[in-house]
């Protein structure tokens, strides 16, 4: 008999997906659970099983937008299995391209003397300026598989081998979503940002203390996150204007803090949220900021994983920004941006000093934040990250940790 597989929702109010790619050809043989396409929501990208083992049939092709509840492949589970296939195989080789599927976008099929690469391999390749048919694939008929690319290194070409190349292709649905967001945000918000410079000298000091027994205590590492989030936390209650949102006429405040993170993924950046953050310990939020930052890695996070949130954080320092004017995250009131660290020298009680600063930003909507409220937030930020143990810890350093 042959299975239709339809597409399942992915959450509540998405009502289409788009499929990015399939992960399986025409005709090939599926087993039960098998990853066999990749479909995108606005919101999302999601792995889509085979829910039976059998020879598969396509019924959609890569960027076509389909319905939740429509059909996008059969599965005939009366056909045999091909000989020489097993499940361990099968589930552990590499994306194969849909041969049988037109090319609907305009992009250029790259086919070299020493196999195939396979999408994910592109990519990689792509993003280090190799040439694909100078890499050697362990794959079947030379295919060039995603560790090959992994390992591939610059070195392997020759001086001039470089891609020339020009390619056009269709944004994601979620990358499309998101750029619709932020431009709606740029047009329909009073969006504005100030700006303040944190000494982090006393937090250098706790975690060279402290993060070898925090870390062995718990399983996780003493990082900046859980200070950010807690000094949010703090400044949060002392100004609940910016732990709000508008609807329409109204101003909605929340009494719970759910806080937005900023993560990068394999399909670009998510903002998964951290609940109830008023709620946590430093272990708490480090052991929190640990999961949902592994689900984002392994592109496993959930719709409701990012749904929800009240304020966000987002940390362009760890690519080396120093300063930046981030964006609200709608229908959120405000973001608060960190940066790098950078020793620089500062005024202390009339001498010149070098210290770790950072600087921090704080977008805000200034149709329903005041002056006051945003420059007093992002100053009580700052308090709280130069006095953490007072602030913060309550003056109890080892009970605050835990330790």
């Amino acid at each position: 008999m042959s299975l239709e597989m339809k597409v399942p929702s992915p959450g509540e109010s998405i009502t289409e997906v788009e499929i990015a790619e399939w992960l399986v050809s025409d005709g090939d043989w599926v087993e039960k659970d098998q990853a066999i396409a990749e479909v995108d929501s606005d919101k999302a990208t999601l792995e889509l099983p085979a829910e039976a083992s059998g020879i598969i049939t396509l019924k959609a092709e890569e960027g076509d937008a389909v319905a939740v509840g429509a059909v996008v492949c059969l599965i005939d589970t009366d056909a045999q299995k091909p000989e020489g296939i097993n499940e361990a195989s099968e589930k552990s080789a590499p994306p194969t391209e849909n041969k049988s599927q037109p090319e609907k976008q305009e992009t250029k099929k790259e086919t070299y003397a020493t196999g195939t690469a396979s999408p994910a391999a592109k990519k990689i390749l792509a993003e280090k300026n190799i040439v694909p048919s100078m890499i050697k694939g362990t794959g079947k008929d030379g295919r060039i598989t995603k560790d090959d690319a992994v390992k591939a290194t610059p070195s392997m070409g020759t001086k001039g081998d470089r891609l020339t190349e020009t390619s056009r292709k269709k944004l994601s649905m979620l990358r499309r979503k998101v750029a619709e967001r932020l431009v709606t945000v740029k047009n329909e918000t009073a969006m504005l940002t100030t700006f303040n410079e944190v000494d982090m000298s006393p937090i250098f000091a706790l975690r060279k203390k402290y993060k070898e027994e925090f870390k062995n205590k718990h399983g996780v590492g003493l990082g900046f996150m859980s200070f950010f989030t807690l000094a949010v936390v703090r400044a949060l209650e002392l100004y609940p204007d910016v732990n709000s949102m508008i609807d329409g006429d109204f101003q909605i405040k929340h009494d719970f803090k759910d806080i937005s993170i900023a993560v990068s993924g394999p399909k670009g950046l998510m903002v998964p949220v951290i609940r109830n953050a008023e709620n946590l310990s430093f272990r708490g939020v480090e052991s929190e900021v640990k999961r949902l930052a592994i689900l984002a890695r392994e592109g496993s996070i959930t719709v409701d994983d990012m749904t929800g949130g009240t304020f966000t954080i987002t940390n362009g320092g760890v690519f080396g920004s120093m300063l930046s004017t981030p964006i609200i995250n709608p229908p959120q009131s405000g973001i608060l941006g960190m940066h790098n660290i950078v020793e620089r020298p500062v005024a202390i009680d009339g001498k010149v000093e070098i210290r770790p600063i950072m600087y921090v930003a704080l977008s805000y909507d200034h149709r329903i934040i005041d002056g006051r409220e945003s420059v007093g937030f992002l100053v009580a930020v700052k308090e709280a990250l130069e006095n953490p143990s007072e602030l913060l810890m309550n003056n109890e350093i080892k009970k605050a940790l835990e330790l």
